[in-house]
């Protein structure tokens, strides 16, 4: 059974659903991710079919004369222009996942997964496609290795350069539904994640094209994936191992949401001030004092004050571990740096 299923585009069968029950352990289990990897083949899929990703068009336009040809098309063959995902191009997504481990988990995906994935991926494709998908079938260890150059050169040319704004709108996503959990209950923020998305009783219902499956999510809770790239619909993921997961349209993806980081960084210090907006748009990781004063080039005395500041302003937290003090950027902070977009 596929484990990522086709996004909404037109509800060719309406009563097609996948329902993800959730016992009260479950509920509690609910957390959010990212997934690098997911944004990466959204954007080869946006790059195929540029019309259908109107709000994607300031970047389409630089990214095109980007694009290494020869990865992107070995990319385009492996997932194609809609349906079905090979699983073993991401791993499970989760708050802190870098592209750097996205790339390394996929040099070291298992070979019998990628038969699988590559096996579905060839009952789904014809001509050239097709041939090529048999190709990396018969030689899945050369195809991985292939696969994982395509993956980073393809990333370096068209995701690299807009990865802080885009990373920006995801964690500002998931700052505000977060805050929707604590003021307004989870089944509210559930049923506005989506339109084809809806908290019945004791599951979390997805509308889908092509599939309809119960999914038992005992033990092991609900991932919930903003994506920028995936704005045509919501996708799932339901097979084990892998963790129940939904894949749903980031909100504040508008048609300038690709435009150039100095933007951003000057809103910010407009806003706060250039040492503290630089301090927290580099808050997405935990650092200590001493870090954050590198960082910035000034003293530790110096991003002690500001981080004071934006800790008594609510868009830091800081966190004692061992004889450290890390300092983190707050559901508060993520939406503030995520507006400046």
């Amino acid at each position: 059974m596929d484990r990522n299923s086709s996004p909404v585009e037109g509800q060719e069968h309406p009563d097609h659903r996948v329902e993800f029950r959730l016992t009260p352990g479950d509920i509690q289990a609910v957390r959010f991710g990212i997934s690098p990897g997911h944004e990466l083949v959204h954007a080869v899929r946006a790059l195929l079919r540029p019309a259908q990703h109107p709000l994607h068009w300031g970047w389409l336009r630089e990214a095109h004369d980007r694009m290494p040809d020869g990865a992107f098309g070995l990319l385009a063959d492996l997932v194609g222009a809609d349906g079905y995902l090979p699983d073993f191009l991401t791993t499970a997504p989760r708050w802190d996942l870098t592209p750097e481990a996205e790339l390394a988990a996929l040099r070291d995906a298992e070979v019998l997964g990628m038969r699988v994935d590559l096996s579905k991926m060839v009952l789904r494709s014809t001509g050239a496609r097709q041939a090529s998908l048999r190709r990396m079938q018969a030689h899945p260890e050369r195809a991985r290795e292939l696969i994982a150059e395509a993956w980073e050169r393809v990333w370096d040319a068209v995701l690299a350069p807009i990865w802080p704004q885009l990373e920006r709108i995801l964690r500002a996503d998931i700052a505000v539904r977060s805050r929707a959990i604590t003021t307004e209950g989870i089944g509210r923020m559930a049923s506005g994640i989506h339109s084809a998305v809806s908290w019945r009783d004791d599951a979390v219902r997805v509308s889908l094209r092509r599939h309809s499956e119960d999914v038992d999510c005992r033990g092991s809770g609900l991932v919930l994936v903003p994506s920028v790239m995936g704005t045509t619909g919501c996708m799932v993921l339901t097979e084990p191992p892998a963790q129940p997961t939904l894949f749903y349209p980031a909100q504040g993806v508008t048609a300038g949401w690709a435009r150039d980081n100095v933007d951003t960084a000057s809103a910010l210090a407009a806003l706060m001030g250039e040492a503290r907006a630089e301090i927290l748009r580099a808050a997405h990781v935990a650092r200590t004092t001493s870090q954050v004063a590198a960082d910035a080039g000034i003293a530790v005395s110096t991003a002690s004050h500001h981080l004071g500041v934006l800790r008594a302003s609510g868009l830091v937290t800081s966190t004692r571990e061992g004889n450290r003090m890390l300092h983190l950027r707050s559901p508060l902070g993520e939406a503030v740096v995520g507006a400046a977009l």
